[in-house]
């Protein structure tokens, strides 16, 4: 039943998604050039903007802003109003795409409840968040094109000085990454394909977040759970100078209700050298996570604060081992009745969609084409997303071609619905075995990767004796 509700989701489209879309791609096309000097497309595709606005309560200010824009005067609050905009519309497009998702899945959903939060950030903050205001003004009036060093180097100490804030870390971190990917492209003119939609996705959340108010500071701890974690799978996210493991799960809570979907995650700084299954010794700080994936086993929790997202705040010291359980059977019996956490309205994004799902009696096809592997659910294709697989687990293309049964996440990315495998169960020499991207958590269990990280030497420990000794001089 669920692969034939799968298979509809994957063959429609909620209505007016595409339309939505180019109204994006035509905002991010006019701030490409720079919001000062917009020619007539540029123009028109800000006025169809606000034309689609219109009966919304961003229709006012919005109009106002276009109009401004296209007399040659924005101010801050305009710009505020066009990332408002361009926000909504891709939030409401991550509304139907994740309603869709849910009805498919039969997946219940907790309404979003605004936390409390102290809205008088004081003249302090207010200056701080003024000077980033300003720098991302700067950002939509010359353009991306317009982009050079000295532009991305006036960051700098507004960057310093948000970090001096414990409340603006969130902004300093966002502003912090795009000043460096803008500074690593620099002059962007020269680029033949700068990634015009992540950077304006960056630009319109900065200016939100510097907006003030309630959403500048960072999401309060609210309130604390107790009772049995059990880990689905996790997703690892890896870059050059950091790693994060986010372990998906079904939380049983000790005070009753249904079982709820919850993330956790746990972050590493990081060098480049660090790949492969030695990037799982940088967490040794949390022995009873990397136990659970290792193991797959079940983790008693309690009083682990719980964001209104749905992220558990991991604390590894109030955690404990419990006994093991088969993430496969947990999700077949679990998963359909678990209740999902609302999303934040800063997260209401299409590429942020990532649901835990189960798709079993599937047939695994390759494309000819192009080498993709396919899931086949009742007639409809989903896309198996390669470049997501860790290379510090044991997953490969093999195993998913081989798998009659994954365990992932369901992803909406580049115009359509992909599957990030998190464990899959494959037949291997005529037996049937599951597989899961967290199994090396406590070290390779395949003797090949064993022999070949002995050869090459534990670039972990090399690295830590280096920098004591640097930091014993």
């Amino acid at each position: 039943m669920l692969s034939t509700q799968l298979a509809e989701l994957l063959a429609g489209r909620p209505a007016g998604l595409d339309e939505t879309f180019d109204l994006v791609a035509g905002f991010d096309d006019g701030l490409t050039g720079g919001l000062g000097r917009l020619d007539p497309r540029g123009t028109a595709a800000l006025t169809d903007l606000a034309g689609a606005l219109a009966g919304s309560p961003l229709g006012v200010p919005v109009a106002e802003a276009v109009a401004k824009v296209a007399a040659g005067s924005v101010g801050q609050e305009q710009l505020t109003a066009l990332a408002g905009g361009r926000t909504a519309l891709l939030g409401a497009a991550h509304d139907a795409l994740l309603a869709g998702a849910d009805a498919a899945l039969g997946r219940s959903r907790a309404p979003w409840e605004p936390p409390t939060a102290d809205t008088d950030a004081g003249p302090a903050v207010d200056h701080v968040l003024g000077g980033a205001r300003s720098w991302l003004h700067e950002l939509a009036i010359a353009g991306w094109r317009g982009v050079d060093h000295d532009l991305v180097a006036a960051a700098g100490q507004t960057i310093d000085t948000l970090y001096a804030q414990p409340r603006l870390r969130r902004l300093a971190v966002l502003l912090d990454g795009l000043a460096v990917e803008l500074r690593a492209c620099a002059p962007v003119a020269t680029m033949d394909r700068p990634p015009v939609r992540r950077w304006a996705d960056l630009w319109a959340r900065a200016l939100l977040l510097a907006h003030g108010g309630g959403w500048s500071a960072p999401p309060g701890p609210g309130p604390t759970v107790s009772g049995r974690l059990l880990v689905l799978g996790v997703d690892v996210h890896e870059h050059g100078t950091a790693v994060q493991l986010q372990a998906h799960g079904l939380l049983e809570a000790d005070d009753g209700g249904p079982s709820r979907l919850v993330r956790t995650g746990v972050t590493a700084a990081k060098v480049d050298t660090i790949v492969g299954p030695a990037v799982w010794r940088l967490f040794a700080r949390y022995p009873v996570l990397l136990g659970a994936l290792a193991d797959r086993r079940a983790v008693r929790v309690t009083d682990l604060p719980l964001l209104p997202g749905g992220d558990l705040l991991w604390r590894d010291e109030r955690a404990r081992p419990d006994e093991v359980v088969d993430p496969f059977a947990a999700a077949r019996v679990r998963l359909a009745g678990a209740l999902a956490p609302a999303v934040p309205p800063l997260d209401r994004h299409p590429v942020r969609i990532a649901e835990p799902v189960l798709v079993e009696g599937y047939r695994a096809t390759v494309r000819t084409d192009d080498g993709a592997v396919e899931f086949d659910l009742a007639g409809a294709k989903v896309e198996v997303d390669l470049d997501r697989l860790p290379s510090c687990g044991p997953l490969t293309p093999a195993l998913l071609r081989a798998s009659s049964a994954c365990l992932g996440l369901l992803r909406w990315d580049g115009g359509r619905w992909l599957l990030q495998p998190l464990g899959v169960q494959a037949t291997v020499k005529k037996q049937t075995t599951a597989v899961h991207t967290g199994d090396w958590a406590a070290g390779p269990t395949d003797p090949k990767v064993v022999k070949a990280e002995a050869r090459a030497g534990d670039a972990v420990a090399v690295l830590r004796e280096r920098a004591g000794r640097l930091l014993r001089r």
